[in-house]
Protein backbone atom coordinates (compact mmCIF):
# COMPACT_ATOMS: atom_id res chain seq x y z
CA UNK A 1 0.00 0.00 0.00
CA UNK A 2 1.26 3.75 -0.65
CA UNK A 3 0.86 6.06 1.37
CA UNK A 4 -0.52 9.46 0.25
CA UNK A 5 1.69 12.63 1.13
CA UNK A 6 -0.56 13.95 3.42
CA UNK A 7 -0.37 10.25 5.07
CA UNK A 8 3.00 10.16 5.83
CA UNK A 9 3.56 10.09 9.71
CA UNK A 10 5.42 13.40 10.62
CA UNK A 11 8.30 13.07 12.27
CA UNK A 12 8.40 12.54 16.07
CA UNK A 13 8.72 15.82 18.57
CA UNK A 14 11.02 13.70 21.08
CA UNK A 15 12.71 10.29 21.28
CA UNK A 16 10.15 9.35 23.54
CA UNK A 17 7.36 9.98 21.24
CA UNK A 18 9.59 8.54 18.89
CA UNK A 19 8.52 5.11 20.26
CA UNK A 20 6.17 2.60 19.01
CA UNK A 21 2.88 3.42 21.31
CA UNK A 22 3.03 -0.10 22.48
CA UNK A 23 6.60 0.46 23.80
CA UNK A 24 5.24 2.95 25.58
CA UNK A 25 2.34 0.70 27.03
CA UNK A 26 4.08 -2.01 28.47
CA UNK A 27 6.84 0.80 30.12
CA UNK A 28 3.66 2.47 31.67
CA UNK A 29 2.23 -1.38 32.72
CA UNK A 30 5.34 -2.39 34.16
CA UNK A 31 6.18 0.97 36.03
CA UNK A 32 2.85 0.48 37.62
CA UNK A 33 3.64 -2.85 38.56
CA UNK A 34 7.11 -2.78 39.89
CA UNK A 35 5.24 0.24 41.80
CA UNK A 36 3.37 -2.27 43.54
CA UNK A 37 6.19 -4.84 43.83
CA UNK A 38 8.98 -2.46 45.36
CA UNK A 39 8.83 -1.81 48.98
CA UNK A 40 10.10 0.96 50.76
CA UNK A 41 10.18 4.49 49.97
CA UNK A 42 13.76 4.84 47.94
CA UNK A 43 13.38 2.23 45.12
CA UNK A 44 10.01 3.31 44.41
CA UNK A 45 11.29 6.94 44.28
CA UNK A 46 14.38 6.02 41.88
CA UNK A 47 11.35 4.78 39.98
CA UNK A 48 9.37 7.37 39.89
CA UNK A 49 12.11 9.62 38.83
CA UNK A 50 13.98 7.01 36.09
CA UNK A 51 10.65 5.56 34.43
CA UNK A 52 8.39 8.49 34.99
CA UNK A 53 9.75 11.93 35.64
CA UNK A 54 12.88 11.59 33.01
CA UNK A 55 10.81 10.19 30.08
CA UNK A 56 7.94 13.22 30.89
CA UNK A 57 11.58 15.58 31.03
CA UNK A 58 12.08 14.10 27.51
CA UNK A 59 8.67 14.52 26.49
CA UNK A 60 8.57 18.16 27.54
CA UNK A 61 5.82 17.52 29.19
CA UNK A 62 6.89 17.87 32.83
CA UNK A 63 5.02 20.72 33.41
CA UNK A 64 1.39 19.54 32.65
CA UNK A 65 1.82 15.80 33.85
CA UNK A 66 2.82 17.24 37.18
CA UNK A 67 -0.20 19.33 37.28
CA UNK A 68 -2.37 16.47 35.76
CA UNK A 69 -0.54 14.03 38.12
CA UNK A 70 -1.08 15.94 40.95
CA UNK A 71 -4.74 16.70 40.63
CA UNK A 72 -5.60 12.69 40.13
CA UNK A 73 -3.40 11.59 42.92
CA UNK A 74 -3.96 14.38 45.45
CA UNK A 75 -7.11 13.11 47.30
CA UNK A 76 -5.87 9.91 47.51
CA UNK A 77 -2.46 11.31 48.82
CA UNK A 78 -4.31 13.53 51.31
CA UNK A 79 -6.25 10.50 52.79
CA UNK A 80 -3.26 8.00 52.60
CA UNK A 81 -1.17 10.62 55.32
CA UNK A 82 -4.42 11.70 57.23
CA UNK A 83 -5.02 7.57 57.74
CA UNK A 84 -1.57 6.44 58.60
CA UNK A 85 -0.37 9.77 60.70
CA UNK A 86 -3.32 9.82 62.84
CA UNK A 87 -4.47 6.35 62.79
CA UNK A 88 -1.92 3.99 63.00
CA UNK A 89 -1.71 1.80 65.52
CA UNK A 90 2.27 2.27 65.94
CA UNK A 91 3.93 5.29 66.45
CA UNK A 92 3.51 8.75 64.52
CA UNK A 93 7.08 8.46 62.86
CA UNK A 94 6.35 4.72 61.95
CA UNK A 95 2.83 5.47 60.54
CA UNK A 96 4.72 9.18 58.44
CA UNK A 97 6.69 6.35 57.09
CA UNK A 98 4.28 3.68 55.91
CA UNK A 99 2.25 6.67 54.73
CA UNK A 100 5.34 8.06 52.42
CA UNK A 101 6.00 4.75 51.26
CA UNK A 102 2.04 4.44 50.01
CA UNK A 103 2.33 7.91 48.65
CA UNK A 104 5.47 7.34 46.14
CA UNK A 105 3.42 4.23 45.12
CA UNK A 106 0.73 6.43 44.44
CA UNK A 107 2.56 8.70 42.94
CA UNK A 108 4.91 6.47 40.45
CA UNK A 109 1.59 5.19 39.32
CA UNK A 110 -0.34 8.20 38.99
CA UNK A 111 2.34 9.22 36.58
CA UNK A 112 2.77 6.52 34.56
CA UNK A 113 -1.19 6.77 33.54
CA UNK A 114 -0.53 10.04 33.24
CA UNK A 115 2.51 10.12 30.74
CA UNK A 116 0.94 7.79 29.11
CA UNK A 117 -1.95 9.72 28.64
CA UNK A 118 -0.09 12.57 27.70
CA UNK A 119 1.91 11.56 25.20
CA UNK A 120 -0.05 8.89 22.90
CA UNK A 121 -2.98 9.50 21.03
CA UNK A 122 -5.92 6.88 20.67
CA UNK A 123 -5.32 7.07 17.27
CA UNK A 124 -1.71 5.83 17.29
CA UNK A 125 -2.54 3.00 19.58
CA UNK A 126 -5.19 1.58 17.93
CA UNK A 127 -2.67 1.54 14.81
CA UNK A 128 0.01 -0.13 17.03
CA UNK A 129 -2.21 -2.53 18.06
CA UNK A 130 -3.63 -3.28 14.55
CA UNK A 131 0.02 -3.17 13.45
CA UNK A 132 0.79 -6.15 15.96
CA UNK A 133 -1.99 -8.34 15.08
CA UNK A 134 -4.97 -7.41 17.49
CA UNK A 135 -8.55 -7.85 16.62
CA UNK A 136 -10.57 -5.22 15.38
CA UNK A 137 -12.52 -5.99 17.93
CA UNK A 138 -10.02 -5.37 20.91
CA UNK A 139 -8.55 -2.35 18.80
CA UNK A 140 -12.21 -0.93 19.50
CA UNK A 141 -13.15 -1.61 23.04
CA UNK A 142 -9.27 -0.45 24.25
CA UNK A 143 -9.86 2.70 22.06
CA UNK A 144 -13.07 3.51 23.47
CA UNK A 145 -12.01 3.23 27.02
CA UNK A 146 -9.00 5.30 26.24
CA UNK A 147 -11.00 7.99 24.60
CA UNK A 148 -13.98 7.82 26.81
CA UNK A 149 -12.83 10.28 29.99
CA UNK A 150 -11.94 13.18 27.74
CA UNK A 151 -15.10 12.52 25.57
CA UNK A 152 -17.28 12.18 28.60
CA UNK A 153 -15.75 15.53 30.30
CA UNK A 154 -16.72 17.21 26.88
CA UNK A 155 -20.43 15.72 26.44
CA UNK A 156 -20.62 16.89 30.61
CA UNK A 157 -19.59 20.60 29.90
CA UNK A 158 -21.75 20.19 27.05
CA UNK A 159 -25.02 19.10 28.91
CA UNK A 160 -24.21 21.45 31.93
CA UNK A 161 -24.66 24.66 29.34
CA UNK A 162 -27.78 23.14 27.68
CA UNK A 163 -29.32 22.76 31.12
CA UNK A 164 -28.03 25.96 32.17
CA UNK A 165 -29.95 27.41 29.18
CA UNK A 166 -33.24 25.84 30.56
CA UNK A 167 -32.72 27.11 33.62
CA UNK A 168 -30.92 24.14 35.63
CA UNK A 169 -29.11 25.79 38.83
CA UNK A 170 -25.68 24.52 39.05
CA UNK A 171 -23.82 27.40 41.54
CA UNK A 172 -26.55 27.03 44.17
CA UNK A 173 -25.61 25.74 47.62
CA UNK A 174 -24.73 22.14 47.81
CA UNK A 175 -28.44 20.60 47.93
CA UNK A 176 -29.55 22.12 44.91
CA UNK A 177 -26.15 20.98 43.42
CA UNK A 178 -26.42 17.62 44.28
CA UNK A 179 -30.07 17.57 42.54
CA UNK A 180 -29.16 19.28 39.38
CA UNK A 181 -26.14 15.89 39.28
CA UNK A 182 -28.94 13.22 37.87
CA UNK A 183 -29.96 16.06 35.04
CA UNK A 184 -26.10 16.25 34.08
CA UNK A 185 -25.03 12.34 34.53
CA UNK A 186 -28.43 10.75 32.81
CA UNK A 187 -27.98 12.63 29.24
CA UNK A 188 -24.16 12.63 29.54
CA UNK A 189 -24.26 8.55 29.76
CA UNK A 190 -27.08 8.13 27.76
CA UNK A 191 -25.41 10.08 24.98
CA UNK A 192 -22.12 8.57 25.61
CA UNK A 193 -23.95 5.27 25.04
CA UNK A 194 -25.55 6.09 21.71
CA UNK A 195 -22.99 7.47 20.50
CA UNK A 196 -21.50 4.21 20.90
CA UNK A 197 -23.84 2.69 18.98
CA UNK A 198 -23.92 4.52 16.57
CA UNK A 199 -20.17 4.55 15.57
CA UNK A 200 -20.53 0.92 15.83
CA UNK A 201 -23.29 0.50 12.80
CA UNK A 202 -21.19 2.85 10.83
CA UNK A 203 -17.97 0.79 11.63
CA UNK A 204 -20.52 -2.59 10.79
CA UNK A 205 -21.15 -0.85 7.19
CA UNK A 206 -17.73 -0.13 6.36
CA UNK A 207 -16.34 -3.63 6.58
CA UNK A 208 -15.31 -3.61 10.10
CA UNK A 209 -15.67 -7.48 10.92
CA UNK A 210 -14.53 -8.71 7.99
CA UNK A 211 -11.73 -11.39 7.73
CA UNK A 212 -8.73 -10.64 7.35
CA UNK A 213 -5.61 -8.43 8.49
CA UNK A 214 -6.46 -4.95 8.07
CA UNK A 215 -3.87 -2.49 6.17
CA UNK A 216 -2.54 0.58 8.78
CA UNK A 217 -2.25 3.85 7.18
CA UNK A 218 0.42 4.88 9.96
CA UNK A 219 2.69 1.82 10.89
CA UNK A 220 3.83 2.82 14.02
CA UNK A 221 7.93 3.22 14.51
CA UNK A 222 8.74 -0.25 15.73
CA UNK A 223 11.68 -1.74 15.68
CA UNK A 224 14.05 -5.49 17.08
CA UNK A 225 15.23 -2.94 19.57
CA UNK A 226 11.99 -1.94 20.86
CA UNK A 227 10.74 -5.43 20.72
CA UNK A 228 13.31 -6.63 22.47
CA UNK A 229 13.07 -3.69 25.18
CA UNK A 230 9.71 -4.65 25.84
CA UNK A 231 9.98 -8.12 26.49
CA UNK A 232 12.82 -7.20 28.89
CA UNK A 233 10.70 -5.07 31.08
CA UNK A 234 8.02 -7.68 31.36
CA UNK A 235 10.87 -10.60 32.00
CA UNK A 236 12.20 -7.72 34.52
CA UNK A 237 8.36 -7.27 36.45
CA UNK A 238 8.29 -10.79 36.48
CA UNK A 239 11.51 -11.25 38.17
CA UNK A 240 10.88 -8.82 41.04
CA UNK A 241 7.60 -10.38 41.90
CA UNK A 242 9.29 -13.96 41.84
CA UNK A 243 11.85 -11.94 43.98
CA UNK A 244 9.25 -10.40 46.28
CA UNK A 245 7.33 -13.80 46.89
CA UNK A 246 10.73 -15.57 47.75
CA UNK A 247 11.85 -12.68 50.41
CA UNK A 248 15.21 -11.92 48.38
CA UNK A 249 14.42 -8.66 47.15
CA UNK A 250 16.34 -6.00 48.87
CA UNK A 251 13.82 -3.20 48.47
Amino acid sequence: MTLRPDSQPSPPADPWRALDPLTRLVAAVVTMAAALILGGVVCPLALLVIAVLLPATVARELGPFVRLGLVLSLPLVFSVIVINTLFSPGTVAEGAWLAAEVVVRVLTMAGAAVLFYRTTPPADLVGSLQHHGLSARMTFVIHNAVAMIPRLAERAREVTAAQRARGLDTEGNWLRRGRGVVSVAAPTILGAIGEVETRTLALETRGFTRPGRPTVLRPPRDSGTQRLVRWGLVAGVVALAVARILGVLPC
